[in-house]
């Protein structure tokens, strides 16, 4: 339909409110905080934490708040989901590192390899707990405990629980040295112990590797079947966020910065899974109860003078 000059004129906006819009957009949404060098910082605190026993949740979130990236109630959400996203990072490093395990698995799938099809059961087993309890009770969690407090107390509560646990190890006998042992009740059982890691600060892995060492699994078996599990949660924890969000935060993200923050954090997990395994094959977990301690009352003290 033709428009005369009256009618374009009631039809189209004037400069004056397009630019009333324009500030209107721009109030809601404000610019990006999330900068190149803060993103590869994210990325590295991301990877380098995701499988220890420390949180990575805990540790993204006081890192935002020092970086101040994220505070802002309109920026607040593709912040969480830029540090969901970048977990694919971390995902690809244990892919790597534990290729002869997805060999293996596939195998089962494929040619009814005995011991790859037990080890994709256990996992597909321990997962399904974390599923459940994520979908009912995800929402509340975030809205109420992803706060920094909650994380502080998670942390201490998580390494007074590490350092009781290393000094009571002898009372636990090993039963099961093979991640193709792991019978599907004792699988199940660990998946229930991931659970509580819903809990922001309380660590994916440490219940999972402290759980996994209750049930009579050796070290090595524990920390292989943390990690492993942790590639099947997080694996879908990411293409969930990424279906929901993802197109929101490259909106105001953009591109670069998500990629940058995937590198990054890939780079840091490959070596921190890598040092972990091998510090833990001559270490006990004292370490982590420790860092964990120090941490929490240390960014404490930061909250109680609002230095952060």
């Amino acid at each position: 339909m033709l428009l005369t000059g009256a009618t374009r004129a009631a039809a189209e906006p004037s400069g004056n409110s397009v630019a009333a819009e324009h500030r209107d957009h721009d109030t809601a949404t404000g610019p990006s905080t999330l900068t190149t060098g803060k993103a590869v910082v994210l990325g590295l605190v991301e990877g380098a934490t995701e499988y220890l026993p420390v949180s990575s949740t805990g540790h993204l979130l006081i890192s935002e708040r020092i970086l101040d990236v994220g505070q802002s109630p309109a920026e607040k959400s593709v912040t969480d989901t830029y540090t969901v996203v970048i977990q694919i990072g971390a995902i690809v490093a244990v892919l790597g590192i534990f290729r002869k395990r997805f060999k293996l698995m596939l195998d089962g799938v494929l040619h009814a390899d005995p011991g790859g099809r037990s080890l994709l059961r256990s996992l597909l087993v321990a997962f399904i707990p974390a599923a459940i309890i994520g979908k009912l009770f995800g929402d509340p969690i975030k809205e109420h405990l992803l706060r920094p407090w909650p994380v502080v107390g998670a942390w201490v509560v998580g390494g007074i629980v590490i350092l009781a646990f290393v000094a009571n190890r002898s009372r636990f006998r090993v039963r099961i040295d093979s991640l193709q042992a792991i019978p599907p009740t004792t699988a199940l059982a660990i998946g229930a112990a991931q659970t509580v890691a819903l809990w922001p600060g309380t660590s994916r892995s440490f219940v999972t590797i402290l759980a996994a060492l209750a049930l009579g699994c050796s070290m090595t078996v524990a920390v292989e079947f943390s990690f492993l599990l942790g590639f099947v949660t997080l694996s879908a924890a990411t293409a969930l966020e990424l279906a929901q969000n993802g197109s929101e935060m490259m909106d105001h993200f953009g591109i670069l910065n998500p990629i940058i923050g995937i590198v990054v954090a890939g780079v840091a997990a490959f070596a921190s899974v890598r040092w972990m395994i091998t510090y833990l094959e001559r270490h006990p977990l004292t370490i982590f109860g420790w860092y964990r301690i120090a941490l929490g009352l240390g960014v404490g003290v930061l909250l109680v003078t609002q230095t952060i």
